[in-house]
């Protein structure tokens, strides 16, 4: 499946990734610019916030309990994001387009 970032300076990264991986080991493989990663995974630092593209909501779902908590303190919270950590792909994500968000640290 591929899978596509648009980075905080514009430029697209159109990431081949295989189900099951999570949408922040795609970025990470593919060396996404502000997809970070401090955690590797753990849902505790926020490091790879992401504004999954609207039509894509409905699948992605929800965050969870402790993945909104930690949204809620990023520096530009909004009502797409997501903790790239948190996704884990799977087939149907084909074509996903989500946007990193901007950190005021970068």
């Amino acid at each position: 499946m591929k899978v596509h970032f648009v980075q905080p300076n514009g430029r697209y990264v159109a990431a081949v990734a295989t189900a099951g991986i999570s949408l922040m080991e795609a970025a990470v493989s593919y060396g996404v610019e502000g997809i970070d990663a401090l955690c590797g995974g753990a849902c505790a630092c926020a490091t790879c916030h992401v504004y999954v593209d609207p039509q894509w909501l409905p699948l992605v779902g929800a965050p969870g309990n402790e993945e909104a908590g930690l949204l809620e303190a990023t520096d530009f919270p909004q009502s797409n994001s997501r903790l790239a950590c948190q996704i884990r792909l799977s087939d149907e994500f084909d074509e996903m387009t989500v946007k990193v968000a901007p950190r005021l640290d970068q």
